[in-house]
């Protein structure tokens, strides 16, 4: 077998592990490659797509985006142009958070929406104020340390509600109109707890859990619509509500927060290559880019921002 053309190794690798049993069944002058077969494509593969995520013209919903993961999304999603409605349950908070938002993205094409996304009620006034949007971004959630034995059926009934329901409902609202565009995002923020359950929050990783087999499932259905649906699976974050469990052990042990974090990275989560907790920013660049035009074939993925905490190849 001859070539005409240079490939690199691994190139030449991928096409010959097709088969010798293919490759003899192809007549003999298919046999010698000529440069014109393969100059488009490996010209484009070199160009590729320059990444620049510009999602101006697209409108993007974030729940839970008034602090921690959902604000740093709604902030990477307004640097891309794109209009965002921030949503939160009290107008004040919402609009702290579109004041924050702009300090650092002058131009940012803000709407602010106070409701209750954890209730049928909250998503129907969202639903009332927001007609269609291309992006949501479902991040609100809860959690509240609680030895299994002691969690009520209304403990469990409540963070279900929270943390799944949620995002059902705002997709059952927003996804049909995406998929009639013929474009559309949906991600669903998860957690590295979805499969690393911490003893003490079982109700929490149950719903987490929940949270990558909708978006499976929901990738599956909407299937060669142009909309695409995953979910993003943090590891640790210095949020708002994280921190706030930890500064006053800091506050205890004479530590600064940082340290507290890289003990509690120690001792609970000793597999991360991180060794530090994520910032908020970081989990917002993966759902700004799963947003993003350039993400078409990303679609039914659980993509990992657990600073490698979670030992498995699949």
């Amino acid at each position: 077998m001859s070539l005409s053309i240079a490939f690199s190794p691994h190139i030449i690798h991928a096409e010959r592990s097709i088969g010798d049993m293919a490759w003899a069944c192809l007549p003999a002058k298919r046999r010698l490659l000529n440069t014109a077969d393969f100059a488009t494509p490996l010209q484009h593969s070199r160009k590729g797509t320059p990444m620049h995520i510009d999602l101006t013209g697209k409108s993007a919903i974030v729940s839970g985006s008034t602090a921690g993961i959902g604000l740093a999304i709604a902030r990477g999603l307004a640097s891309t142009g794109a209009r965002v409605v921030v949503t939160g349950r009290t107008q004040d908070r919402v609009d702290r958070a579109i004041e924050e938002i702009r300090k650092s993205v002058a131009h940012a094409n803000l709407e602010g929406v106070a409701a209750d996304l954890s209730t049928a009620a909250g998503v129907a006034t969202l639903g009332e104020r927001v007609a269609s949007a291309d992006i949501l971004v479902n991040n609100l959630g809860t959690a509240v340390p609680k030895p299994f034995d002691q969690l009520t059926d209304d403990d469990w009934l409540r963070i279900f509600d929270f943390n799944v329901m949620s995002g059902v409902r705002l997709t059952r609202r927003y996804l049909p109109g995406m998929v009639a565009s013929g474009w559309g995002r949906v991600v669903f923020i998860s957690s590295e707890s979805a499969l690393h359950i911490p003893k003490e929050m079982i109700d929490y990783a149950m719903t987490k859990t929940a949270l990558l087999a909708i978006s499976r499932g929901l990738a599956e259905q909407v299937a060669g619509t142009g909309v695409t649906v995953n979910a993003v699976i943090p590891g640790p974050t210095s949020s708002e509500s994280l921190t706030g469990w930890l500064e006053p052990v800091a506050r205890e042990q004479g530590k600064t927060l940082e340290q507290v974090q890289k003990d509690f990275i120690a001792a609970n989560r000793p597999t991360s290559l991180l060794g530090r907790f994520a910032s908020t920013e970081e989990i917002a660049n993966m759902v700004v880019y799963v947003c993003s035009k350039q993400a078409v074939a990303t679609t039914g993925a659980a993509l990992r921002v657990d600073g490698g905490i979670l030992r498995s190849i699949g």
